[in-house]
């Protein structure tokens, strides 16, 4: 399976580069992929948007979706701290979270697909799912827990291969090392912020596990 030689094309979701057409998505992300390969792409922002949702319909209908949910508040803080890394925040994580819709109000062009300061609202994976369950048939989308991926790699990876019809390549869950590493966290998270944003996100998670069903499992 062929994956693009740089990551998150955002292909389908940036407006001017979609206006290019499936043939520069082909040339640019997917030219050295040998003839007969599949062609995967990886753009996390797609979750979020129903329009990349409703032109990957039009334009690949027999697609195979995979989505890598992350616990809501662990994901937050994670993104938290890649913001502060790139040098995109400078506030207390509290802070950062009392401030997310007025940030997300007056975001920047520049910055309407990185979005650094929606931490809270990324997480409700439940809301952004509806858009691609709307217009995928169940059986084309594949969730994953990231959790998963770190404890039990193999696993993870034997799923996905059984779901893309590929055969067993139990290499691609050696050596991963960090996944998706930011910051060092050398605080972590504040006890008593984790418990607050457990709290306020138990009823999203139901909805999510409620759509997704019992093979997705829980979070705590």
């Amino acid at each position: 399976m062929a994956a693009p030689v740089s990551p998150e094309p955002k292909f389908f979701l940036v407006d001017d580069v979609y206006a290019r057409g499936l043939a520069h998505y082909s040339a640019t992300w997917f030219a050295t992929a040998a003839p007969g390969k599949r062609c995967g792409e990886k753009s996390t922002n797609y979750l979020e948007s129903a329009q990349a949702a409703a032109r990957i319909r039009s334009d690949l209908p027999s697609v195979r979706l995979v989505f890598v949910l992350r616990e809501p508040a662990a994901r937050a803080w994670s993104n938290y701290l890649w913001s502060r890394m790139n040098g995109m925040e400078t506030e207390t994580f509290e802070r950062a979270l009392e401030l997310e819709a007025e940030r997300e109000a007056a975001l920047s062009p520049a910055r309407r697909f990185s979005r650094p300061h929606a931490y809270f609202s990324r997480g409700l994976y439940a809301n952004q799912l509806q858009a691609w369950f709307a217009l995928f048939a169940r059986s084309t989308i594949l969730c994953l827990r990231f959790e998963d991926i770190v404890s039990d790699a193999a696993s993870v990876a034997a799923k996905l291969h059984r779901f893309l019809d590929l055969p067993a390549r139990p290499q691609d869950a050696q050596g991963l090392g960090p996944i998706n590493a930011s910051e060092p966290d050398t605080a972590g998270l504040a006890p008593q912020t984790r418990a607050r944003l457990r709290s306020v996100y138990a009823e999203p998670n139901q909805e999510l596990y409620a759509l997704l069903g019992p093979g997705f499992g829980t979070w705590p």
